[in-house]
């Protein structure tokens, strides 16, 4: 395979597999219960089947199939445990792996942006990357300077692959919504489409980098690699050693998990403040811990800008909710539009509806685990109970859909870590309108 399968009816027959495939093993499950196959042990094997067939073909078509795969894996912390395991596993390796392209590829490619003599620019070059993802990987090499670089190469084809995969996995949202139960993929399939044009220019994502580095310059606590060159399609940045903190989440210490988490959370929150973008793209494999305990911070091709920061009002509407001060709450919410003109609403229910979400900021230290998100994803996820029926009721601005999402996939990769944080401190020192 040298390139992003692009045929739209290959690749479309590659993903019409994953629901076909779930139907078919249900089939074969029945009749081995029917036969006295124990239920549990038909729905593991059920399970286990699924997660590799979703792994094997979104893996493989790279792309926006690929990315959205990566997207998913954030939000496992809220499947059911007995059914979780597996996907676990399977969506972790969408974090940080794709089948490579051929070197001939990779060649073609930096050919084509840094010119025929771009080995010039190297001391060295390894023609084996050193990690693999959705539209492009990473090759390790040492610049002509000295610097241990890193050479992220974007796959010939992405920019189509992209748009064929988010039209073709938005017909099967009801199954992903399965996989992730609390979930509504169509949001997410919508905005990561209109998001492709930005990750496929890589000299705008050197730009967003070139502003986190800048912002993070001598941070104690955060650091993220300088861009060394770009092209449209290439991008060079210095070597960043560390943790995948996909790793630290299967077998990292207790304090390697809590240092993981206050670090994400500090960058969520000081990023639109400092350098006025949002890290969008959480999953596990875009963070490293370092041997000196800061978090380094890698891939700025999803990026939200704030221009003016964090919103105000998502800050001063939390403190309300937290002091009880219900009817403040529901006027504040009426003027940012997240209760339409018009609709009537219990103020109670929605104060009741918003409390248990805001719990990691109402007390000095909180501790993120599946348990706590698995209980949120199914007390709002269920339309028997009352909380969904409030949220239903709720209005989500576009301006706010980006925010929330890299919101709910950064609750996830906490509560995979399991990290225990004074998040409230976090949020007092960097939230517009929290502070009291």
């Amino acid at each position: 395979m040298s390139d992003i399968p692009q045929r739209g009816v290959a690749r479309t027959a590659r993903l019409a597999r994953l629901p076909l495939g779930v139907a078919g093993r249900a089939t074969v499950g029945l009749g081995k219960r029917l036969s006295g196959k124990p239920a549990d042990d038909i729905q593991a094997d059920l399970a286990r089947r699924t997660a590799e067939q979703l792994f094997a073909v979104l893996g493989q078509l790279k792309g926006g199939a690929m990315k959205f795969g990566q997207a998913l894996s954030v939000f496992e912390a809220a499947l059911p445990e007995e059914s979780a395991a597996p996907y676990r596993e399977a969506l972790t390796r969408l974090q940080e792996a794709a089948p490579p392209m051929p070197a001939s590829t990779m060649h073609r490619v930096l050919d084509e942006q840094f010119g025929r003599s771009w080995r010039s620019r190297f001391s060295s070059f390894d023609d084996v990357p050193a990690a693999a993802a959705s539209i492009g990987q990473v090759h390790s090499a040492v610049w002509a300077d000295g610097r241990a670089v890193a050479v992220k190469i974007q796959y010939p084809g992405a920019g189509p692959a992209l748009m064929a995969d988010f039209n073709q996995l938005s017909r099967f949202a009801k199954l992903f919504g399965r996989i992730s139960p609390g979930l509504d993929v169509k949001p997410l399939l919508a905005e990561l489409k209109a998001r492709v044009s930005e990750e496929l220019d890589y000299s705008l994502e050197a730009e967003s980098q070139r502003a986190f580095a800048e912002a993070y310059l001598d941070d104690p606590d955060i650091v993220v690699p300088r861009v060394v060159a770009s092209a449209p399609k290439v991008l060079v940045s210095e070597w960043l050693d560390g943790t995948p903190l996909s790793k630290i989440i299967v077998s990292g210490t207790q304090e390697q998990r809590d240092r993981a988490g206050y670090l994400l959370a500090l960058l969520h929150f000081s990023a639109p403040q400092r350098c006025q973008l949002l890290h969008a793209d959480p999953h596990p494999g875009n963070f490293r811990l370092l041997d000196d305990g800061r978090l380094g911070v890698l891939d700025f091709g999803a990026v939200a800008r704030l221009p003016n920061g964090t919103p105000e009002p998502l800050g001063r509407i939390t403190r309300l909710v937290l002091d009880g001060k219900v009817d403040e709450v529901i006027d504040a919410m009426q003027a940012e539009n997240f209760i339409r003109p018009g609709m009537t609403i219990d103020a109670q229910k929605v104060m009741d509806y918003l409390r248990p979400i805001l719990e990691p900021l109402a007390m000095p230290e909180f501790r993120f685990t599946r348990e706590w998100m698995r209980e949120q994803a199914q007390r709002i996820g269920d339309p028997r109970n009352e909380a969904a029926r409030v949220g239903r009721m709720l209005n989500l601005p576009p301006e706010y859909l980006l925010l929330h999402r890299v919101t709910l996939g950064s609750i996830g990769v906490l509560c995979q870590l399991g990290a225990t944080a004074p998040y409230r401190q976090v949020a007092e020192r960097w939230q517009p309108g929290f502070a009291v």
